[in-house]
Formats: C-alpha cells, structure tokens, sequence
C-alpha cells in the first residue's frame, strides 16, 4: 500500500520525501521493524519512540511516522511530522488493514469489573447462534475457535486491527472486545467503529496510571462520546456513573439494572452455588451463574443480543445453557465437603461482590475463609480497602502474595494490614507463600465452609522480579484435595 493511502485520515503538519514509497508494514516497535515497513514513533510512558528511529531505519523502514524530524536524517527515507502520533496511529493500522471493524459488527465492552465475562459470553452466545465471531479478552484471544494468547487487555492498535483483520478473512460477522481505561486513553481503539459500546460499573482502579479517580473516569466516558449515532450504548443504571457515561453519547442509549426501572431489567428468584433462576423483562430462565454482580453481567448480555437484532426468547435459551467464564466464581469441591472458588477479583468493589454471592448462597450455614493479595508496582492506595474488604465478610482471612513484580511480597501485605484495626487483625494472618496459603485455608475449612481465592482467577503465572513463574490456584487446589 502506498504511504499516501495509509495518510488519508492523518492531519499531516510536514513532510521530507516521496509519500509515494510502498509500505509492507506498520510497526511501533522497532525490534518488529521489516524492510518497507513504517515505523511509527510514540512518545510513550516508559520511553520516546523517537529514540529508536535509527534502529528503525537500521532494520528496514522506509518512512517515519514522528512528533518532531530526528537531528540526523538519513537519506531516502521519507519522514511525516503530525501534531500527535498517538492520537493518528490507529488511523493508520485501520487504513493499512482495510478498516476491518467496518466489516464487523464490533461490540465494546468497558468498566472496572465484569468486562471479560460480558464480552466472553457474548462471543459464546453468538457462537452457539451459529455465527462466526472473534474475541479480544484479558484471557485470550479468539478467531472463530482458534485461541491466540493475550498479553494485554486491549492490543496496541497496529496488532488490534491486524487481529481484526484476520477475524474478517476468516469470516467472522461479529467481533466483541473488552476495552479498557489504559487503551481507550492511549487511543489504541482509535480508527475503530463500533457497532455497540456496554458500561459495566466504575470503582477504584489503575490510579496508579491516571491519577485521579476522575481522570480514570473520563477515560471510560471517551469511549461512549466517541460513538457514532448509528451504534448503541447500554449502561448500567444501578451504578452512580452509568448516566454519567452516556451524558455526550449520540449513540442510541439502553439502561439495565436490577434496582430500578430500566430497558433490561432482572431479579434473583432462588439461588444455588450451582446457580440462580432469574425473572428478566418478565420471563424465567434457569443459568449457570452465581452472585447479583453477575445477574448485571448476564443483563448486558442479553441487552447486547436485542440490541443486536436476536429474538427475546432465543436469546434466554442460550444463556440458559452459558458457562461461567475460566477463573470467574470458579467452584472446586473438596472430598471432606467444603468448596473453594478461584476468582479474579482482585479491586475492593470485586471482592465485595464474590464475597456477597458467596453469603447469598450459603445463608449463614458455613464459615467463609478469604485468601487474597494484591499486585505489586500497581495502586497501592486500594491495598489497605482490599484488606478491609476481606475482613468485613470472612470469618479467616490470609493474606498472601500476588503478583508482587517488582515490589517485596511482605511490603505489599504490610500495606494491606495498615488498613486493619486491632479486632479486624484476630481474623486475619499473613503467608507470603502463596502456595501455603492455600494449603493453610484448606487445613482450615470443615464441611459446608468455603475458601475464596481471589486475585489472580485465571492467570497461571506469578510475576517477580520481572520473571513470570507458573503458577495456577486452580491446580494447587486441586493437587490439596489430591494429596
């Protein structure tokens, strides 16, 4: 493709050279660069791009996509100055790609919890309506079955409309993503459409990266301004930011909750740790599913679907028959009668929810044991909240470690304990071990009690000092029960 193709949507301030050179590629990374490939420069949060266009050029790219001209240019290589390179990249990898999310029916999914079950579901509902669709998880990546690893909640644009792309070549109708705050604010869903944006709910998170809690907020509002007025947008009402969302949407907007009127409404009609009959907009249905937080889930699933053009009654059977996703509210029975559930919940506002799911069915007949950390080089301001958190609903809690990446394990629980008052502290102790942690809340538990483990759901690896360890609870669990 020509390089004055892929500038069609580009604000260009400056040019040095032929725009009429052929490009084979677009990359942001200089190590991927290939001969005839572009190479964009990002000033990003780490390091400047710009420092690597010499090894850019070394390794085979005939243009630059930059900020500012490099002091040294070298000749035959075309350079393009804009006013940002983050804010037009995306416009250049959907150029290159063909727009592929034009050729998609593309649904976002964005907000602090809940993201990865909705967009999971989706793909799976529509699978099962006998539709080729592709997935953009925090688990993993799908086209059409095929699994593709994730290394990121949302791709970088260049690899996200490369996947998308390869969803269009196989097939694929639809397309459902999660769309996180980190993405959405540095534009790697730039240059998408989208058919259909959901809003899950908002609590703390990433503060780490945005700031403040406004900013984080913000960044999830500029996902639904920036829909077009053909798409939808459905938000969850029953939650303080869900009209705050959609306040400067043209999109045609939807509500759901389980509080309040609403376009999509549910509520729990009875519930058992192997699931709950639900009455939504009026009809029952029996789902495999657990907890109020995933009746939202299962809400904005099935408003998605309408919104979508499928039929009510279609759409209950197939969510009758759903699973919960890998790591989610997963249940492990135990020979001598208890349970322990491996989830993901690793913010204040998802431990609460799991630990409300887990009294909703237990009914005051068993004790609640917590296992729980949080990551290292992350908001250490949520630590303390998780800690506290644990405590107001576990009748045992141990802390324990994440993934503590760069940080010391121990730091990371000390900070956790600050947030405990003497009489929270006779509940709670503290193993750096995660693995004997696990170990210790099962030496623990008796029949009819249940052993959460929170954090990490399904990620099979711990991160320390750089270094991804395997590392699965689901099978440390299971290798408990066998011994």
């Amino acid at each position: 493709m020509k390089l004055n193709e892929l500038l069609k949507n580009v604000e260009v301030l400056n040019v040095l050279g032929d725009i009429d050179v052929e490009i084979t590629g677009v990359n942001i990374d200089s190590r991927k660069i290939e001969k005839g490939h572009l190479f964009v420069a990002i000033p990003g949060t780490q390091t400047d791009g710009h420092k690597f266009i010499p090894k850019a050029i070394e390794q085979g790219a005939v243009a630059v996509l930059c900020e500012y001209f490099p002091n040294r240019r070298e000749p035959g290589i075309t350079y393009i100055a804009v006013d940002s390179t983050e804010d037009n990249v995306g416009e250049v990898a959907t150029q290159f790609y063909g727009d592929p999310s034009n050729k998609l029916k593309l649904v976002g999914v964005t907000g602090t919890n809940g993201k990865t079950t909705i967009a999971t579901l989706l793909y799976n509902m529509f699978r099962k309506f006998g539709h080729k669709c592709g997935l953009l998880s925090t688990v993993c990546n799908y086209i059409e079955g095929e699994a593709i690893p994730a290394d990121h909640t949302t791709p970088d644009p260049i690899e996200l409309n490369h996947l998308l792309a390869q969803m269009v070549e196989a097939g694929c109708e639809y397309a459902f993503m999660e769309c996180s705050s980190h993405a959405i604010a540095q534009k790697r869903i730039g240059g998408l459409r989208f058919t259909g944006g959901i809003f899950t709910n908002l609590t703390r998170d990433h503060l780490d990266y945005h700031g403040t809690f406004e900013n984080y907020r913000n960044a999830k509002k500029a996902f639904f301004d920036s829909l077009d007025k053909d798409a939808f947008a459905i938000t969850n009402v029953d939650d303080k930011n869900g009209e705050v969302m959609v306040q400067n949407c043209k999109a045609q907007i939807k509500t759901y909750s389980t509080r309040t009127m609403a376009d999509f409404k549910a509520k729990i009609i009875e519930c058992h740790f192997e699931g709950m009959y639900l009455d939504i907009n009026g009809k029952e249905v029996g789902v495999q599913f657990i907890g109020k937080f995933n009746v939202s889930n299962l809400l904005a699933v099935y408003g998605a679907a309408v919104m979508l053009g499928k039929k009510p009654e279609d759409i209950l059977v197939v969510l009758s028959t759903l699973k919960s996703v890998n790591g989610r509210l997963e249940p492990i029975h135990s020979p001598e009668g208890y349970t322990a559930i491996v989830d993901y919940a690793h913010t204040p506002d998802a431990l609460e929810n799991v630990l409300n799911a887990i009294h909703e069915v237990l009914d005051g007949k068993g004790k609640v044991i917590t296992v729980c950390g949080a990551g290292g080089n992350r908001d250490k301001g949520k630590r303390p909240l998780m800690a506290q958190e644990a405590v107001k609903q576990s009748d045992k809690v141990i802390i324990t470690s994440d993934n503590p990446r760069f940080e010391e394990p121990q730091d990371i629980i000390n900070d956790m304990l600050e947030g405990l008052d003497n009489k929270q502290m006779k509940k709670v102790i503290s193993i750096v071990d995660r693995r004997e942690a696990i170990r210790t809340a099962c030496m623990m538990a008796e029949k009819g009690d249940v052993i959460l483990i929170a954090g990490k759901g399904h990620e099979d690896y711990q991160e320390i000092q750089g270094v991804k360890h395997h590392f699965d609870d689901k099978e440390v669990v299971h290798e408990i029960f066998n011994a």
